[in-house]
Order: structure tokens, then sequence, then C-alpha cells
């Protein structure tokens, strides 16, 4: 995945380099990737980046006419025009590289610079007029950096497997880390997988001088939530006009922008208010290996409405018969963020990447927009854990994760970074990510909705019929849809999760107490109210197609050691599993993706991984 890495130290400069260029190294993953190194002796800094060909990054290193200021950079940052005018005016040159302006804006506005960053974005900013550098992320911490401190250096990294690269002593796990991941899915609160690797949290900025390093906060979400709430009426129409004002600082390329399209409203309101830039659109939707999801159904149908052309991305054989190495692939490159169920990520958005490198998405908007949340207990079964610990896992599901947060806090600095990274980061190790769901503006004005917005569909629904009324006759993949009585309304958005909680119970299975009735579901599908939503059959496979995968990985010695399983529990469950005696797609999924990280990042990390490239890097000085 693109990103930058570094030491930070008063080593000798030889061995601070030879560090960095095997960091670089570890994560240069794709023939698509370009990647360089950058120091800066006199402050002790040692830095290198990977980022995509032809990306915002990929351009740097981004410096001041002077060359005194230099900047590495991952992500993307959008700047208002009023900002590049005012730069202008100034006598500041932002032709030369696409991110120049960054390091412009700096020199303006110093230590506020970090605050005016609107965009998904880490960052190195080396002053040498101060002596000075600067290590942050955005405000929501979605651009991870992991770090690792010791008395004599500062190591980051975008990937935690570059720390592992260099630093042998923590590769190893964490176990409340662990506990955290068997709880929920995922890790909390900036915790890692790793023992003695942390993340920084999101609106961070820290400053190194000397010996000395200042650690502080540039923004906090409290700055937001003290906003007061808005009227229906005035949440609308500022709602209307904002959404309409940011979504072109997400669609603007030097080429085609690919729309990764659904039926639901966060892409219908991205379709609804697409702008005319000189960049033309190129549709698709993931499928399954055939069929038609609703999703693929009224995304072809938004796509002919506006006169685009729209792709069906496809599961295709190869996509099994290599299932091994895509599963490895998704855990190495997302650092065990995302696991086995997750292994379809990378296929995908390597198909998006044919069709363009940038991939615009509404990912996060109902999350943001609608308190809808998927951050929850998994709840392994019992039999799985051994009873030593089987108890922390058991304490940390009691922990209340959002301990009385405002929502949108929740969303958008909690279960994004953290429940959600995991599929992001797999996605963007193929293709340039954007969503308008997590810009600046947006999210500062969903904490000013009022109450009887805040989980409603109504907002975006009046944005669409404003913007697009074609576009609003077109029910979404849950129902919604204007109607002046609501009667019908009410009707639609009922069947549609209906239909919606049958595809789901039937791919994940019933509660525990209702797993008698699994069978039940299954005679659902020659009704065609089946596979309407989901089109990943992780449960058949695992039990079908790649049943002796499971078996054979699941009865590996690594697994039969791990201290976290009963005895012989993974292996039972894979059987159970396989022969339909249960579903147990969540504890399969949990066990083969620990035995990954154990084997690739513990075991296999000092050999190099089948994904890596060898590093083809320029020194820049």
């Amino acid at each position: 995945m693109p990103g930058i890495t570094g030491v930070i130290s008063r080593r000798a400069a030889h061995e601070c380099e030879t560090l960095v260029r095997a960091m670089v190294g570890s994560m240069n993953h794709e023939s698509f990737y370009v990647s360089g190194r950058y120091r800066s002796e006199e402050i002790g800094v040692y830095c290198g980046w990977v980022a995509h060909d032809k990306s915002f990054a990929a351009s740097q290193v981004f410096l001041n006419e002077q060359e005194d200021v230099a900047l590495i950079f991952s992500g993307e940052c959008f700047v208002d025009n009023e900002i590049r005018a005012a730069l202008k005016q100034k006598s500041h040159r932002l032709e030369k590289n696409k991110g120049d302006w960054l390091v412009h804006l700096y020199e303006e506005e110093g230590d506020q610079f970090f605050e005016k960053l609107n965009g998904l974005f880490s960052g190195l900013l080396i002053d040498k007029r101060q002596k000075k550098a600067f290590l942050f992320n955005d405000r929501y911490g979605l651009e991870r950096i992991y770090f690792c401190e010791t008395k004599d250096a500062t190591y980051f990294a975008s990937e935690a497997k570059a720390l592992l690269r260099i630093l042998p002593e923590l590769r190893a796990f964490d176990e409340e880390g662990v506990a955290q991941f068997l709880t929920y899915g995922c890790t909390l609160e900036w915790r890692t997988l790793f023992r003695g690797v942390q993340l920084l949290p999101g609106g961070s900025v820290w400053s190194f001088e000397g010996a000395n390093c200042h650690k502080r906060k540039y923004f906090l979400p409290e700055n937001w939530e003290a906003q007061s709430p808005l009227s229906v009426e005035s949440f609308e129409s500022e709602f209307q006009e904002t959404f309409k004002r940011i979504l072109p600082r997400y669609t603007e390329a030097e080429g085609e922008v690919g729309i990764s399209l659904t039926g639901g409203l966060d892409t219908r309101m991205i379709m609804a208010c697409l702008p005319p830039t000189n960049s033309s659109y190129m549709c698709y939707t993931f499928a399954g290996a055939n069929g038609q999801t609703l999703d693929a159904r009224l995304a072809a149908k938004i796509a002919a409405s506006l006169g685009l052309e729209h792709h069906a991305l496809r599961v295709q054989p190869d996509f099994l018969q290599c299932f091994d190495t895509y599963f490895d692939r998704t855990v190495y490159v997302t650092d065990g963020c995302a696991g086995a169920v997750s292994s379809h990520e990378i296929y995908f958005n390597a198909q998006a990447r044919q069709i363009s490198p940038v991939r615009l998405t509404g990912n996060f908007g109902s999350e943001v927009l609608r308190s809808v949340s998927t951050l929850k207990p998994l709840g392994l079964h019992r039999r799985l854990l051994n009873d030593s610990y089987a108890r922390p896992v058991a304490a940390e599901a009691q922990r209340a994760i959002n301990r009385g947060a405002h929502p949108v806090t929740f969303a958008a600095f909690r279960e994004i970074p953290w429940g959600l990274f995991g599929l992001l980061a797999a996605g963007r190790s193929q293709v340039t990510f954007r969503t308008p769901y997590l810009d600046n503006d947006l999210v500062a004005l969903a904490y000013r909705a009022p109450g009887a917005f805040r989980r409603s569909p109504l907002p975006a629904l009046h944005l669409i019929e404003q913007a697009n009324p074609r576009l609003a006759r077109i029910p979404t993949d849950r129902g919604e849809l204007l109607d002046s009585s609501g009667v019908g309304r009410a009707f639609r958005r009922a069947l549609g999760e209906v239909t919606f909680k049958l595809d789901y119970y039937h791919d994940a299975g019933l509660p525990t107490l209702l797993s008698a009735f699994n069978p039940l579901l299954s005679s659902l599908s020659p009704l065609g109210i089946l596979g309407l939503h989901k089109f990943l059959p992780y449960r058949r496979w695992f039990r079908e197609e790649l049943g002796s995968t499971v078996l054979e990985r699941l009865s590996s010695r690594r697994v039969r050691e791990a201290r976290w399983w009963a005895k012989n529990a993974p292996e039972t469950l894979a059987r159970a599993h396989i022969l339909g005696r249960g579903n147990y797609q969540r504890e399969l999924n949990a066990v083969l993706t620990l035995e990954a990280i154990d084997r690739l990042f513990f075991s296999e990390i000092s050999a190099k991984m089948p994904a890596e490239r060898q590093e083809t890097i320029e020194v820049v000085v």
C-alpha cells in the first residue's frame, strides 16, 4: 500500500540509510508503484515513500523555491481555489509539482498549516530553516502511521511490516491487541496486533528538534461537537449547498475517474450532483460470478440514465483457484487488518484499476450521515478459545467502545479508522481511493444535524430529488424512494430491509440460539429473495471449493500450538463447518487470519514476500 516511512535519529547516516532502504522495499508491492528516498543529515531525518504512478504523491518530494522546506507525503489533499489564488498572489510557484502548494501553504501558515489540510493523508515536513521535522496525519487517522520509539530513534511507517522488517524484537503478537481482534475483528484506540508497535492518533503532529520531540493534537472532535444544531430547514439547505460545493474536489483528475457505483443512497447522491468536468466517468459495480444483485441492476440503470458506461466486475474462476495467494497478499498488504473473508478486495480493485486508477466511492456516507454501524462484538463460539484466553476476550467484550460518544464522533473517529480500515487498505493497494463523505466541511456539518435527521434518509433523498429528479424515481437497494403518501415508501423500505436481513443471516448464520433454523434460510433460495445483496458466499466456499485449503491450514502445527485456541478446536470447527453441522465462518476467518499473520510477519518477514518488488529508487538529498 502506498505510504511513507523513515527513521529520525542521530545514529550514523549510513546505518539509517540502510534501514530506510529496507523499509521502503517492504512496502513496494506492485509494478505500478514509484518510490524514492530523502534525507536531511543535519536534522537527523531519513525517510522514503511509495506511491501509485501518476498519483498526487508520485511527483514528490515537494519543495519550496529555496528547497529548504521539503514534504514527504502520502494520500491526497484538496485545496480550495481561494487558497490557491492567495498563494499565487504572494508569488509562489504552483505549477512545478501537484503538491508544491502544500509547502507554500506551510510557509504562509506556519504551525497553523496542519489545521488547513483537507483529505486523507500523512506526511513528514522538514524545515531546514528551523532545523525541525514534523510528522503528521489526517484528523481521522485513516492514513495510518505506525511507530516505535527507542532510546536513540523514532521509527515510523504507513505499514507495520516496515518496522518489523528492521526491528526483530517487534515480531510478536500484542496480547491486548489480539483480544480486541477476537472480540471486534479489529484493534481499538490506536493499538495494533504487534508488540511494541503503536498507531499515531488521528489529528496528530509531532515536532522533532534536536533530541526533543513535542507531541500535540492539531484537531479534536470536540471542536465540532461544540457546534449548535440547525433547524430542519436550515440543515437541509446547508447540506445541499455543501455537498454540491465539495463534490468537484473529488472528481478532478487528469484522466478518467472510475465511480464504484451501487444501488445505495451515498453513490446516488454523487451521481445526482456529478459535475461536468474535463474528466470522463466510468462506472462499475462489484458482482458475483453470475447473476445480478440489486446493486448491479440499479447501478446499470443509474449509469444509463446519465449516459455513462457501466461494467459489472465479476469473480472469475481464477479467484478461488488462486485463493491462497490472494489471501496471503491481503493479510500482508494490510498488516493483518483484513483477513480471509476480505481476500476479494485486492482482486476486485485490481480490475477497477484497469478502468481507472482513481476510484470514487460512497464509502462512509451511511456511517457519518445516518449512524449506521457494524462495529459490534463478533460473538465467536465459546468452544474456540482456551479457558485462559477466554477471560480477557470476555472482558474486552464488556467494554463500551462508544463510551457515550457523539454518533458522528463514533463513526468518523473510531469506527471508520479502526473497524473499516482493513478493507480500505486492501483497496488502496490498487487504486487511489476517494470519498466525499470524510470531507472536513461535510463531517463538520453532520454534527449540526437536528435530532430528527440523525438517522434519517430524507436529507439524502431530498438532495437527489432536487439535483436530479430522474434518479430520485429509481428506488435504492434498501427500497428508499420519495413518495407523496409515505405508504409506498414505508412498504418498499420494509421489504428492502427484510431481504437484506435474510441475505445477511443466510451468509453469516442466525444467532446461536436460533442456529437450528439455518437450514430453513437455504430453502428460500428458489424464491429468488436470497442473493439480492450478498454475492461473496464465503460460508459456502469454506465448506466446498475452499474446504481442503481451510482444513489444511487449520490443522497445521502453527495453529495447534497457538495459545489462543482450545485444544483441537479450530480443526474440529472446520470439519463441522465443512460437513454442514454449523456455520463457523467468523471463527474460521479469525483463526486463518492470525495463522497468516504469524507465518508472514513473524516467521517469513526476513525473506522477501512473493508480492514484494526489489526497489529501484532514486536518492534525493
